[in-house]
């Protein structure tokens, strides 16, 4: 019997299969902890990281609100980056959990912040 870690994994490598992030249209990421929640936007031609946001951030963190609130500030955060490096166009990667409470505040909040999915 497959452990849920193990079970998210093939979920990821499933998703993985059939979605790649490009320099002009890269893979937003997702990782989320128990307690924390980060995006990257990543090339995949050149394996690269273009931005990076986490709810660790100093702005962030310094926040009291809840963590599905935290979120939607990372994906806000990860939108004004992008829009920094000439980003509009990305592509949604939610790592293998559902698209459901903070992994939907992430993406969100970058629509709310310009990108496009």
């Amino acid at each position: 019997m497959n452990t849920k870690l193990e079970q998210r994994q093939k979920i990821r490598y499933r998703i993985r299969k059939k979605i790649a992030g490009t320099a002009t249209k890269p893979r937003l990421a997702i990782f989320r902890s128990n307690s924390d929640i980060y995006a990257q936007l990543i090339d995949d031609d050149k394996g690269f990281t273009l931005a990076a946001a986490s709810s660790r951030d100093k702005d962030i963190s310094a926040q009291k609100v809840t963590k599905v609130e935290k979120s939607k500030l990372v994906g806000q955060a990860i939108a004004r980056k992008a829009k920094e490096v000439g980003i509009t166009n990305i592509v949604f990667d939610r790592g293998g959990n559902l698209y459901h409470g903070r992994v939907q505040g992430v993406a969100e909040g970058a629509r709310e912040g310009g990108l496009q999915f």
